[in-house]
């Protein structure tokens, strides 16, 4: 599958258009897979279908819940037959932006991504030939098929589908996002001041940039001198510099995706914020970035009122 050129296209049935920041107010859609009504509504429905895994017990949405932003809460997911991956589960939540897919950074774009969780072992653990035959057999979708792109269900069919879905998945109007369009009083006052500590004393906007708060890399962030068996993007080129690096993740709905780190390793927020605060730990790859610093208790507070400003359900009034 080849990487596919992006350009903004209007999402027509983003139930938040109307409260949209200038940043989110265009969806970028691939070229060879435009935004559809009827192909989003397909991706859903195979979004949440258990029968994409080998024994019908998991689907995508087992692993990215809703309710807790598209993520799972658990440290590390579990696939089927209570199989555990090695990583922590991202949010969903304006995967439409990413420039790169994964931990690992290393996949272009959500159609690969589909792909990957469907066949991994400890996920889905479906071969991608059996489970194209097992979706077939199933009217409804062998029929939307020829509706919505004039041929049998294929991989092509299931990756651009659920990967149109995802795309629709938009939280864009957090108490951030109306202080930012113009609304002064969204903030309170511990919030304004924890927005000043993340951005001009702390500067952390340096890996998590407005409005996405991440800058798509991976970095070694010092969370471990040894990373054991999980090296992070090392595992792609086997290049020595790439050991424990991830992606840096959003931070938008933070306050709903605990735990925290590729490998859930860290339940709260102000675990994070003693993680960095300390300098992390000592590795030949750490980002040089992560140095320690003081934070007082009141500090730490008004940090964490920040990011908890960050959070929007707004999104989940389609999924109740």
């Amino acid at each position: 599958m080849i990487g596919m050129l992006c350009f903004p296209v209007l999402l027509t049935m983003c139930r938040t258009s109307s409260s949209s920041t200038s940043n989110f107010s265009e969806i970028p859609f691939p070229e060879d897979n435009q935004y559809s009504k009827e192909k989003a509504a397909l991706g859903r429905q195979l979004f949440f279908d258990k029968r994409l895994s080998t024994n019908n017990t998991v689907s995508c949405a087992s692993c990215h819940i809703p309710e807790y932003a598209f993520t799972d809460r658990l440290p590390q997911s579990e696939g089927v037959m209570g199989r555990r991956t090695e990583r922590n589960s991202p949010t969903l939540l304006n995967a439409a932006f990413l420039k790169t897919v994964m931990f690992d950074a290393h996949l272009p774009t959500l159609e690969m991504q589909v792909i990957v969780p469907i066949q991994e072992h400890v996920e889905m653990d479906m071969k991608m030939g059996d489970l194209i035959k097992k979706l077939q057999k199933i009217p409804e979708y062998q029929e939307a098929a020829k509706k919505i792109f004039n041929r049998d269900f294929d991989p092509y069919v299931l990756t651009r589908s659920i990967a149109t879905f995802e795309r629709t998945l938009i939280s864009q109007d957090s108490k951030f996002d109306r202080y930012k369009k113009g609304d002064k009083k969204a903030l309170n006052k511990d919030e304004l001041a924890g927005y000043h500590l993340f951005s001009e004393v702390l500067a952390c906007t340096k890996c998590h940039h407005e409005p996405f708060f991440t800058n798509y890399e991976a970095r070694n962030n010092g969370l471990y001198a040894d990373y054991g068996k999980d090296n992070g993007r090392f595992r792609i080129n086997n290049d020595s510099t790439d050991i424990g690096k991830f992606k840096v993740p959003t931070l938008r709905n933070i306050e709903l995706t605990y735990p925290y780190m590729h490998d859930g390793s860290l339940g709260s927020l102000s675990d994070v914020i003693d993680h960095y605060a300390k300098g992390g730990e000592d590795h030949s790859n750490k980002d040089p970035l992560v140095k320690p610093f003081v934070i007082t208790d009141i500090q730490k507070r008004q940090l964490i009122s920040f990011l908890k400003a960050l959070t929007d359900t707004t999104y989940m009034k389609d999924f109740r």
